[in-house]
């Protein structure tokens, strides 16, 4: 069967056009086995040619539309000269000696965060988790309100209502309007599909706020981003002396989903609020993003003292990790893989989105096969059908394994994203555990090392488990062949990047 005629007659048609087509159906196949699986993981090349193979005329120009995860020469070049900037500015910076005590396993964590592009771990930092919804918006807008030299915001998701993110916006108004500098970045993908986006714009154009959507999809102005590169990050930052990430969006509880609020849908989330040093680094992730998207240099204009930073002493060791595609590595990746291969107890894991690689997978069920105790937490049902199926095709292997599952409970979404390794050791942030997350997301994530803040986590986790249902193996065998046949199908999409 020709392509790209399959399925339409070719009687009629002269033979020389027949052979054109049959030349061009056999070279572009041939030359998609060369190109496609450079650089890429061999079962995400294996997942595009499957695609183009069966669907070619779908999979192709889809291929050729997101079949990159690089950001464009222009934003490459920015976060490059960002990158090496900030590796001179804190190359002196050496191990705190708080670190002394933790083992050479978490020092040798922090060392490959370092040289893959993360910030200097440093202590004297004072964080605060924020476990209920609104607990966030009512921070923000008293830090905000308190703000007396500028307001830093980023989300990848942003929706004006009365009642939680309205408040926020009107602190950011009047923040503006006394001569406060507000800077505003918003991912433009993942806010303009939210109902009511038009009218955000407007409130936002009409005020004094200096706003900006990043990796913007305007054609016919010439900025043009992959659709699915997106930056996903959530920081706020307050006069460079306290700050807010995690994984909450700047939207209300229902997302401005009309068949949530039918269900009752909500997003269970979980931020932390810090002073000390993290702000830096926060400080400069919203910066390094400023900058990608606006090209100017706000550094010299940040409440930054790398001196006092160094020099702090006591709270939370905490490390501030930036990925995305402006960071060859996949940093966030490799954070997670080594701290789960370096546990020797347990293992906690919360995120609404696990589609792991094979490098994730086996350090996951690796340490449950050596025995250390792990459990994920997920959502009962995810809010993105085709990554809820793909993510339940793991579950058979990872329980085999040993790892416990436990479901929040349908109809909310379990949207906290963090990990808790051993005692002494966690992650918190943006990112999921995903493909998406490690390839094509900009995230920021904070590596911290305090027995306090691992133990606070954990009380927030003990609440989530009384609401949830442990799934077993037995159970799990015995769902329906459709739902098993659909989970093994859009377990094929996971490598589409």
């Amino acid at each position: 069967m020709l392509w790209p005629l399959s399925g339409f007659s070719i009687d009629g048609l002269p033979e020389w056009v027949i052979w054109i087509v049959l030349v061009l159906e056999i070279g572009v196949r041939v030359a998609v086995l060369g190109i496609i699986p450079g650089n890429r993981r061999p079962a995400t090349a294996m997942a595009w040619l499957l695609a183009i193979f069966f669907i070619p005329a779908i999979a192709l120009p889809l291929f050729l539309l997101i079949g990159t995860n690089k950001l464009s020469r222009r934003r490459q070049e920015r976060q490059r000269v960002i990158n090496q900037a900030l590796l001179q500015a804190t190359s002196h910076m050496d191990l705190s000696d708080q670190l002394v005590a933790c083992g050479p396993q978490l020092r040798g964590t922090v060392v490959l965060n370092r040289r893959l592009g993360a910030f200097p771990i440093h202590g004297g930092n004072h964080l605060r988790l924020l476990p209920e919804y609104g607990q966030a918006f009512d921070w923000m807008v008293e830090a905000i309100d308190s703000a007396e030299d500028y307001v830093h915001v980023l989300f990848y998701i942003m929706g004006d209502d009365p009642q939680y993110a309205g408040p926020v916006f009107d602190a950011m108004e009047r923040a503006a309007a006394r001569g406060v500098t507000v800077r505003l970045l918003y991912d433009h993908m993942g806010t303009m599909r939210v109902k009511g986006y038009r009218r955000l714009k407007r409130r936002l154009r009409d005020s004094d706020v200096e706003c900006h959507a990043v990796l913007p999809v305007r054609p016919l102005k010439r900025r043009f981003s992959r659709l699915d590169l997106r930056n996903h990050r959530k920081i706020v930052v307050v006069d460079g002396d306290r700050a807010l990430t995690g994984s909450a969006n700047l939207i209300e509880p229902h997302y401005h989903r009309p068949s949530a609020r039918r269900l009752g849908r909500r997003w269970v989330e979980l931020n932390v609020v810090a002073s000390g040093p993290v702000v830096t680094g926060l400080d400069i992730v919203f910066a390094s993003d400023w900058y990608s998207e606006t090209g100017q240099d706000i550094s010299g204009l940040l409440s930054v003292d790398m001196q006092k930073d160094e020099e702090a002493r006591g709270g939370s060791l905490v490390q501030v990790v930036p990925s995305g595609p402006g960071f060859p590595d996949e940093n966030n990746l490799r954070l997670f893989n080594d701290l789960l291969y370096n546990a020797v107890e347990r293992v906690v894991i919360c995120t609404p989105y696990l589609v792991p690689d094979d490098s994730l997978l086996y350090a996951v069920t690796g340490a449950a096969h050596r025995g250390v105790d792990v459990t994920l937490l997920v959502s009962e049902r995810a809010d993105q059908g085709v990554v809820h199926h793909a993510q339940q095709s793991y579950y058979e292997g990872l329980l085999d394994a040993g790892v416990r599952i436990l479901r929040y409970p349908y109809p909310d979404v379990m949207h906290a994203k963090f990990m808790l390794i051993d005692d002494d050791a966690m992650v918190i942030g943006s990112s999921n555990m995903d493909m998406r997350s490690f390839s094509l997301n900009l995230e920021v994530t904070l590596m911290i090392v305090d027995e306090a803040m691992v133990a606070a986590t954990e009380r927030v986790f003990d609440r989530y488990r009384e609401d949830a249902k442990e799934l077993s193996l037995e159970e799990w065998r015995r769902r329906p062949l459709g739902v098993r046949y659909l989970d093994n199908v859009c377990r094929l999409t996971a490598g589409l990047q």
